[in-house]
């Protein structure tokens, strides 16, 4: 696994460098922003927040925005309005100095164990009834025809279905899709809704509403819709949705009218 760590502290950054291969890592790293934006590809990035030439959290953004790769934030901000910054810009953890390496070591396992699973479940193919979601290709179709939803309507989507069943607060649907916890997108996550159920057509009954609490997916009878491996399929539904925007969540501020 390669990580890339970016730390501005010679000192700090060979210690946990050390640490890190020692325990069967690849590290790279960088002392800045600008190095760590240009570092090539790698399956976790350790983002110290104080950087000489930039905030830490803009890093995190355009790094989540580049392809999602897991960030763990390791910083001496520790105040809980420093955690919950860090948290909303994308971080998918939040060490606060001085730590022990065997807590870090723990920290990078699971957020690792958290990423692959999640690609594994990118790569797949959901049936509900006639209705068939690939998440890998970002294709709908329905009976065979494919769904012309939009980049958002598919995100909305998509969320319902990693959850497998279960329900999904309104929330977090909204961060996960516009990437704000701006209160005043619950309406306009509404008005996706009700237009993602009409393009599904006789579909459109598999996006239930939980009242007081969000949406989740089911089968008519409320059975969890069944998975497949996308990869074991032919790939004859065309892409009808653009790619994704993988930006980090933003902090609450109301979106343009474009975000809509």
């Amino acid at each position: 696994m390669r990580i890339l760590l970016v730390e501005d502290d010679n000192r700090v950054a060979d210690a946990l460098a050390g640490a890190l291969r020692r325990n069967g890592y690849e590290v790279r790293r960088a002392a800045n922003a600008a190095d760590a934006l240009a570092a090539p590809a790698v399956d976790l990035v350790l983002l110290d927040l104080g950087l000489p030439d930039r905030d830490g959290i803009e890093v995190c953004r355009e790094l989540r925005a580049r392809g999602g790769v897991p960030v763990i934030a390791v910083t001496a901000r520790g105040g809980e309005p420093d955690r919950v910054r860090g948290l909303r810009s994308g971080a998918d953890d939040y060490v606060v100095k001085p730590f022990g390496t065997a807590e870090l070591l723990a920290r990078i396992e699971a957020v690792l164990r958290r990423s692959m699973s999640q690609r594994t479940h990118e790569d797949r193919l959901v049936t509900v009834g006639g209705l068939e979601i690939d998440l890998g290709r970002r294709a709908v179709t329905l009976d065979g025809q494919p769904v012309p939803l939009t980049r958002k309507e598919f995100e909305v989507l998509a969320v319902l279905v990693r959850a497998d069943g279960a329900a999904v607060p309104r929330d977090r649907i909204v961060v996960e899709v516009w990437q704000t916890t701006y209160d005043g997108m619950s309406r306009t996550l509404d008005v996706h809704v009700a237009t993602l159920r009409g393009k599904l057509g006789r579909a459109g009954s598999v996006v239930l509403t939980v009242r007081g609490f969000g949406y989740r997916l089911a089968t008519a009878d409320g059975v969890a819709p069944d998975t497949v491996p996308a990869a074991s399929l032919a790939p004859d539904a065309p892409d009808t949705a653009p790619a994704p925007n993988s930006g980090c969540p933003t902090p609450s501020s109301p979106p343009t009218a474009a975000d809509t």
